[in-house]
């Protein structure tokens, strides 16, 4: 049995500033991703697999309206809500993702029946959610995904006439001498991607990827969160990474395969990896945002280019360490 079984996850990434943070608001993201991780724990610690770990703890970002996935997610140009999700288990190279999807409560168990009911591995809008329909998934109407927060942002990326990443977009709205407490977003620089990696006692690794998109994105856009090798990659042999940030750049970068890629060809350690893919290489395209990643050994490292992303770690028997800024 692995002795080091651990879970690590984001909650997003970008301008995420102290300054632009009010202590309540703080307090709230740290507890939710304690709660998070716990969770995650838990499910390691009674022996379950790496790929119920992360099921489990995405499950909880999308259900928690402090972060841009599920409930809480952004709107698109039409005013309405896309999500992508995505899973993969490092044991078998299995995978699943769904993208576009509008009624699906959690889009990462839609992306999880995939990876184990269908011989596809990517289903995108009405398919996807027929498919899910099909598996029993529970659905709710659109209005379900509704936050407050995300349509005040939302109403400012409109009025500047650009899409924005919701980290970035709260720090804009926490600055217009509105008293609600929000999360810190610049709406430029905002990556709310919500995402987890773990190392179970059996040896194996998964990751799970999940988000609502950028503010104002138009409709039927779709970033790196769903795509295998891009927003989401686990294998056995290296390592298991989500990835938060710039979808486009990294698609562009496949920098999620990129991280395992490195450990295998260059035999460098994932925290080498990591950084080459997150330091050097997405910047060169204007790539903002981090990722997590675990190794088999049981190495654990979250690298960002931005000025923060909510994330953390946690190993059995141990306390989840949490972190916001750099």
């Amino acid at each position: 049995m692995n002795t080091n079984a651990v879970i690590a996850i984001h909650g997003g990434a970008g301008t995420i500033l102290r300054a632009s943070m009010s202590a309540s608001a703080e307090a709230d993201y740290q507890a939710a991703l304690h709660a998070v991780l716990s969770a995650g724990q838990r499910v390691l610690a009674d022996g379950g697999s790496a790929l119920d770990a992360v099921s489990e703890a995405v499950r909880l970002l999308e259900d928690c309206p402090l972060f841009n996935a599920g409930r809480g997610a952004v709107y698109t140009a039409a005013g309405t809500h896309e999500l992508d999700a995505a899973i993969m288990d490092g044991s078998t190279l299995d995978a699943g993702a769904v993208c576009c999807v509008k009624r699906v409560r959690n889009p990462i168990l839609a992306a999880r029946r995939v990876l184990e009911h269908s011989e596809h591995v990517l289903f995108t809008g009405e398919g996807a959610e027929a498919f899910a329909a099909a598996q029993g998934l529970e659905f709710v109407e659109p209005d379900y995904f509704h936050t407050e927060a995300r349509y005040r942002q939302w109403q400012l990326a409109r009025g500047q006439q650009r899409a924005m990443l919701d980290h970035d977009g709260a720090t804009l709205v926490s600055n217009n001498d509105d008293p609600t407490p929000h999360e810190p977003i610049d709406p430029n620089r905002k990556f709310g991607t919500v995402g987890a990696v773990a190392l179970d006692q059996h040896g194996h690794v998964a990751a799970a990827t999940s988000t609502g998109g950028v503010t104002n994105k138009q409709v039927g856009r779709v970033g790196d969160t769903p795509l295998i090798g891009a927003g989401c990659y686990a294998d056995d042999a290296t390592c298991a990474v989500s990835t938060t940030g710039s979808g486009e750049m990294f698609m562009r970068m496949v920098a999620a395969y990129d991280v395992a890629a490195q450990m295998a060809y260059r035999n460098v350690s994932l925290e080498e990896a990591a950084h080459d893919v997150v330091m050097n290489r997405l910047p060169k395209i204007d790539g903002r945002g981090g990722l997590v990643a675990v190794d088999a050994r049981g190495n654990v490292t979250l690298p960002f280019n931005t000025e923060g992303m909510y994330r953390g770690f946690a190993r059995i028997g141990e306390t989840p360490v949490t972190a916001i800024y750099r």
